[in-house]
């Protein structure tokens, strides 16, 4: 698993960690707060959708 994510400026709200599994052929990029981004081939596009994740929760 790679960490993508950190925590939120001035602790507000939850903490957002992002990581990436393997899930046989695919990825899948899961947060500390439950969100859990599609299944993907491409594990940059796992990476993209976790990074999308944390500009939103911020």
């Amino acid at each position: 698993m790679t960490q993508q994510g950190g925590p939120d400026s001035a602790g507000q709200g939850p903490e957002h960690q992002v990581s990436t599994c393997e899930q046989g052929r695919f990825c899948v990029a899961r947060c500390t707060c439950g969100w859990r981004g599609p299944a993907r081939r491409a594990r940059s596009q796992a990476r993209t959708d976790a990074e999308g994740h944390t500009a939103v929760a911020l």
